[in-house]
């Protein structure tokens, strides 16, 4: 076979058992009844929650709470939504567990791929279609209710900027030109940036937001977890900008979550 320079196109033709619907035991919508789905299934898969993304003046802040539920229970309180790719851009991902982090594994298996066969990364625009073909191929788990929605974030260096895409179910990519939130808190989390959003405004304020949106999920989404001081667990953040990918140290989140938490308990 002739070099393919998508690997999840070559795994699909050669392997195909090891793509994910094939993983996950779905070969299609009459795999399982819709009732089986909604009474059995579903209930017992752990689910991430909420993932948001910011523009700055130099970059952009994707990040998302340690969250993960199963039914009405939570299944963990240290999940990992969001994910380096490559060099220059970073996934989170709410939906089933499972298949999100699979995903997210995947889909920079694929920028590495491409880059190693054909000697240059991607464009930001490239990966970002990357991305809605795995998402669309993804649709007949989505049918039986294991559902992917990811949040791509990239620095474009021929534009020098940040940029950020939202995906639906079947594919569809769209660019967002300011923030974005994807989850079960995603709506909150949105309002709250919404009302607060400044263009141009530095990574540290951007930060600060990020974790506001984030602890305004928390307060109003059951799924959504907040800073947990006692266990020391707190959200997950990543900049992307022209340095590169880098976490924002557990330390500064930490010291940012205890003053923003004080202020929200002064205000009730």
């Amino acid at each position: 076979m002739s070099q393919c320079s998508s690997f999840f196109d070559f795994i699909a033709h050669a392997r195909p058992e090891l793509m994910p619907a094939a993983r996950w035991g779905t070969d299609g919508p009459k795999t399982w009844s819709a009732d089986e789905v909604q009474r059995t299934i579903l209930p017992q898969l752990t689910h991430g929650t909420t993932v948001l993304a910011i523009k700055y003046d130099e970059g952009v802040v994707i990040a998302g709470d340690r969250r993960a539920t199963e039914g009405y229970q939570v299944a963990s309180r240290r999940m990992e939504k969001v994910f380096k790719t490559d060099s220059h851009s970073a996934v989170a991902i709410a939906g089933v567990a499972g298949p999100c982090v699979e995903m997210a594994k995947l889909f920079a298996v694929e920028l590495e791929h491409y880059e190693k066969l054909d000697g240059v990364p991607l464009s930001c625009e490239g990966k970002a279609n990357r991305l809605g073909h795995m998402v669309k191929a993804n649709f007949p788990m989505v049918m039986q209710g294991l559902v992917v929605i990811p949040l791509f974030v990239g620095f474009d260096v021929k534009q020098n900027t940040g940029r950020i895409f939202k995906y639906d179910v079947t594919g569809g990519k769209y660019e967002e030109t300011d923030y974005h939130a994807v989850g079960s808190g995603g709506k909150d989390a949105r309002v709250t940036v919404k009302e607060r959003f400044r263009k141009n405004v530095s990574e540290s304020e951007t930060i600060t937001l990020a974790l506001q949106a984030l602890l305004s999920a928390a307060e109003e989404d059951v799924g959504t977890g907040g800073p947990d001081v006692f266990r020391g667990i707190y959200p997950t953040l990543k900049l992307v900008d022209a340095q590169g990918v880098r976490d924002v140290e557990e330390s500064q989140v930490a010291s940012l979550c205890e003053p923003l938490a004080r202020a929200r308990l002064e205000r009730e």
